[in-house]
């Protein structure tokens, strides 16, 4: 029995810690308690297998990995996003877009519906945080919603599956932990999710677009009375079409001198800044040159845009890191909270809160998985995974539709950054294995995880909207009428055309890789370079180190070298040439022509194996 425990050790490690995880037992927790107790078990059993490498000094490596763990710097990104997010949500960006864009497209069908999807992907790209998107837009929308005769279904389904785009909508925490353990470049895999992202964005829109012509019950147009900015459509296009005019002009004939990063950026800036002053101005001064449709739509949207350009526009344009972007989106929400008079010291204190809980549950989780992982590499478990999923059928393609199945099943039970932390490690090198990229196998598992958030009965992303729907009849206080609850069926219903759509995105990346991997951009063509590095201790030159067991002869010939005692794994000693490892204990009283003929050959350091070395 001990015997068949020993040589299956891997797998029942990993199917008991993941028994616990999906019986709801807190992760961190359960990662190092189960990390802990195989040690022990391992170390315990350790003569019994050979693909058992676990001893006790082995312990001495966990200070090392944890003070790794804080010492990573892409991390970092994850508290300022946080934040970030949290200062948006509180100074009631949603609610000011929310409004005005669903203005903008009442007086088309299903105008609310878009409103929904085109806010919730501007709030993926500022918040980042599916719960704050999806209560944010729940308690705002909803009710409107079912005020003006939307399918209970379809307003629910629209706004679970838009708060989900914080999901992989840049700078989603998502893409950040997966680059992190994919050991890729934050940027890359913000570039490699951008067209992705846009398709998914456009699947809601023509869904919703279907819905008009098929069922156009279920997705009325606001009423006349309900537009409370009334028209103006013409006057919006004028500005956009002179904001680009402007933007062009600064770039070719004002900025011309600069470097092309710094000439997009002022020349952006420049274009945004010329309509939020008239727009401005209009308001201020009643210069009735606007509409106020038109007037409010730029003021609204324009400092959430240029938020949006100042995180990921430096960093797509190489400007700014992913955390240096993060640093700069947080003082940016703080600035836009101030100018809107909407932030408080007890603003600020809520956000420092809920930033520094997650910061700690993210650290807690990594710690407990750099635990189970040292465990789990010990026992040879990494070399189980790989040899389990490079047996499985179809090659690539069939790695990516288990993993994918896995994946989706796993998101329905553990959070995201169990997952990542957990999953991810195992999976990353199989996939590289198989030749898959890095990038484009992270972005598939970023879309795999956003449809687990729709997934009924255990979608996060339903149960944040199941918590703010009123479940019983409810008084509108717009137009006093009593309106029927939300049924927990209603949500569920609705998430499912969602659900198809996001696998749907899923089956497209992955039969075009080409959607993400455009990341890596046209080869350059350049010189062959040869760069030679001086010699550290051997005359071939490279940083080599005297094999163990080999006496390493030094210039003057006295002091051996090497740690006696210990084998020489079959290397050479660095003095030989390479090839020469068969004739490694000759000795030849010849050097070769040019490097000294005629001085004598230094003797040979003699070793008595059977002593303590001497150090004198």
């Amino acid at each position: 029995m001990i015997d068949l425990i020993a040589e299956n050790l891997a797998p029942i490690m990993f199917v008991s810690v993941m028994a616990m995880l999906l019986l709801g037992y807190p992760v961190a927790f359960t990662l190092a308690a189960g990390g802990l107790a195989y040690f022990v078990i391992g170390v315990e059993v350790s003569h019994l297998s050979p693909e058992i490498r676990l001893f006790w000094p082995l312990l001495q490596a966990h200070p090392d990995r944890i003070y790794g763990i804080m010492y990573n710097d892409t991390l970092l990104a994850i508290p300022f996003f946080t934040f970030m997010g949290l200062i948006l949500e509180r100074s009631r960006m949603a609610e000011d877009l929310l409004d005005t864009i669903g203005q903008l497209f009442g007086p088309i069908r299903g105008g609310l519906a878009y409103a929904v999807i085109l806010v919730g992907a501007l709030l993926a790209a500022t918040t980042g945080v599916v719960a704050a998107s999806v209560i944010a837009m729940g308690l705002i929308s909803l009710p409107i919603m079912t005020r003006y005769g939307y399918n209970q279904s379809v307003a629910t389904g629209s706004i679970a599956a838009s708060g989900t785009l914080a999901q992989i909508v840049p700078p989603s925490l998502v893409l950040i932990v997966m680059a992190d353990q994919l050991g890729r470049s934050v940027g890359d895999m913000y570039v490699g999710a951008l067209y992705p992202a846009l398709i998914i964005i456009t699947a809601y829109c023509l869904y919703i677009f279907s819905l008009t012509i098929f069922k156009p019950q279920w997705v009325p147009a606001l009423p006349v009375e309900a537009r409370t900015l009334g028209s103006g459509v013409t006057s919006l296009v004028a500005v956009v079409a002179g904001a680009i005019a402007l933007h062009y002009i600064c770039y070719y004939f004002v900025f011309e001198a600069l470097r092309y990063e710094t000439r997009f950026v002022w020349s952006a800036v420049s274009a945004a800044s010329a309509a939020l002053l008239l727009s401005l101005a209009n308001r201020k001064f009643n210069l009735g040159i606007l509409s106020r449709l038109t007037e409010e739509v730029v003021i609204v949207l324009i400092p959430p845009l240029a938020l949006i350009f100042l995180v990921l526009g430096t960093i797509f344009l190489g400007i700014a890191t992913p955390t240096e972007g993060g640093a700069m989106g947080a003082v940016g929400a703080l600035v836009l909270a101030l100018i809107k008079r909407r932030l408080d010291l007890k603003t600020v204190k809520q956000a420092l809160d809920s930033t520094t809980r997650l910061s700690a549950f993210v650290m807690f989780i990594l710690i407990g998985a750099r635990v189970f992982g040292l465990t789990f590499y010990g026992i040879n478990g990494n070399v189980w995974i790989e040899e389990l999923l490079l047996a499985l059928p179809g090659g690539e393609l069939g790695f990516l539709v288990v993993v994918t199945i896995i994946v989706f099943i796993l998101g329905c039970f553990l959070d995201f950054f169990e997952i990542a932390f957990i999953m991810v490690p195992l999976l990353a090198p199989v996939a590289e294995t198989l030749g898959i990229d890095l990038i484009w196998f992270g972005i598939i598992l970023g879309i795999n995880l956003q449809t687990s958030f729709l997934t009924p009965p255990f979608g996060f992303s339903l149960f944040y909207l199941r918590s703010i729907a009123p479940t019983k009849e409810w008084t509108d206080t717009a137009t006093g009428r009593v309106l029927p609850g939300i049924k927990t069926t209603a949500i569920y219903k609705g998430a499912l055309p969602f659900i198809v759509i996001q696998f749907l995105v899923i089956l497209t990346v992955i039969l075009f890789p080409g959607l993400v991997t455009h990341y890596k951009g046209e080869p350059t063509v350049s010189e062959d370079i040869e760069i030679q590095l001086p010699g550290f201790g051997s005359e071939g030159g490279g940083m080599t180190l005297p094999p163990f067991g080999s006496p390493a002869q030094q210039e003057d010939g006295s002091s051996p070298g090497g740690l006696p005692g210990l084998p020489s794994f079959g290397l050479p000693a660095p003095s030989d040439p390479p090839g020469d490892a068969d004739s490694a204990d000759e000795t030849t009283p010849e050097t070769s022509a040019g490097d000294g003929a005629d001085a004598p050959a230094a003797p040979a350091p003699s070793m008595d194996l059977s002593t303590p070395p001497s150090f004198n």
